[in-house]
Formats: structure tokens, sequence, C-alpha cells
């Protein structure tokens, strides 16, 4: 049974999780860190007898290799988009591709962003119009779902997760292609500025 897990993730998220895994196994260790230098903190100490695992939930922050291979748990990434859009603003260039489903995924955290195996993933069919904020929070919707079914485990088993059947796929698109995106040239067309405004704003 583990003996500590690291919640990185964001203010909301963090007490509502802490309660969730404790409510499960009362002797768990949560430690909450919102940002890379409460996180390095967070792994200074040992890791105790009975492990440390590392769970990332929607969060910005890259984690080192240093605090990667500090763990004696496997770490995990929970992420709103599929595997067939990694990388930074998926659901913008979801609908700017016109691609009709999206998803949340969890998957082994790697030093490399969005490479891991993956161990869970739910989809959601695009809606006609949608805007980037509505899919991005549908899918968030997904990714709680996900930690919840996945919060046993944690909080109980120090086993790996069980890989899924699922690959990477997809161009990996970076925020600086994000905010390219955003730029609207004078030759463009009203469609494209309004597809443009829907997914990047």
């Amino acid at each position: 049974m583990p003996k500590e897990v690291i919640l990185l993730t964001g203010e909301v998220e963090g007490p509502h999780f802490r309660t969730m895994l404790t409510s499960l196994n009362s002797d768990l260790i949560v430690v909450h860190a919102k940002t890379l230098s409460e996180l390095k903190a967070a792994c200074l100490n040992p890791s105790p007898i009975g492990g440390r695992r590392l769970i990332a939930f929607s969060t910005s922050v890259i984690v080192p290799k240093e605090v990667l291979k500090g763990l004696s748990l496997e770490a995990y990434n929970f992420h709103s988009g599929p595997p067939t859009y990694p990388g930074s603003h998926s659901a913008s260039f979801a609908i700017y591709e016109g691609a009709k489903y999206f998803g949340a995924t969890a998957h082994v955290m790697e030093e490399k962003i969005d490479c891991g195996p993956i161990v869970a993933v739910d989809w959601l069919e695009i809606k006609e119009n949608v805007r980037f904020m509505e899919l991005e929070m549908e899918s968030y919707e997904l990714l709680l779902k996900i930690f919840a079914e996945l919060a046993p485990h944690f909080a109980t088993s120090n086993d790996p997760l069980p890989v899924i059947d699922v690959q990477w796929s997809g161009v990996k698109h970076t925020k600086a292609e994000f905010e390219a995106m955003k730029i609207l040239e004078a030759d463009m067309d009203e469609d494209e500025i309004k597809l443009r405004f829907r997914a990047f704003g």
C-alpha cells in the first residue's frame, strides 16, 4: 500500500482530491503542490517506506527529470485532450482541423511531454460550432471522471496501472503555434476568421 502521494494540480482540485484519496486510505499522506518550487520541496526528503507517487492533474508545470527519477512509484499525468491531439492547446487545434471527437487522457509520466504509455482515455463528440473554452470544459469533466475511477488504485496499490492498447498520434502542437494562429491576416476570408475566433479566441 502506498505511503505518500504528491498531487501536482491547481488550488481547487488539490483539497478535493486529497479528501477523495484519504477517504480510501486514511494512512495515506497526500501532499499538494501547485508550482514547480512546491513540487521540488515536496521531494526533498527521501521517498518514505511504502512508496511515493506523483500525480499531475491539468497542470502546466513541466516535471524535471530528477524529480521523476527520485520517485519510487510510477508517476501519472492527467490532461485534457485525447492521444490524437498531444501537446499544447489541443482543443483549439481539434476545432480548427475539424476533428469529430475529442477527449481526455491519463498516461505514465516521462521526461518528454505526452509520450508515456497510456492508461486511460475517454472520448466525446465535438458539437457543431463549439468554442474552444466549451470543449476544454467538457474534456475537463471527462478528466475528473477518469481520476475518480483510478483513485482507489492510487490510494491502495503500489502496482503500476495496466497500459491500454492506445497509441499517441497526430502532431504535437506548441504554445507558440497557438499564439501564431490568433494573428489575423488582411487577406483572410470571413469563414477563416470566424473559425479562428472559435478555435483560438
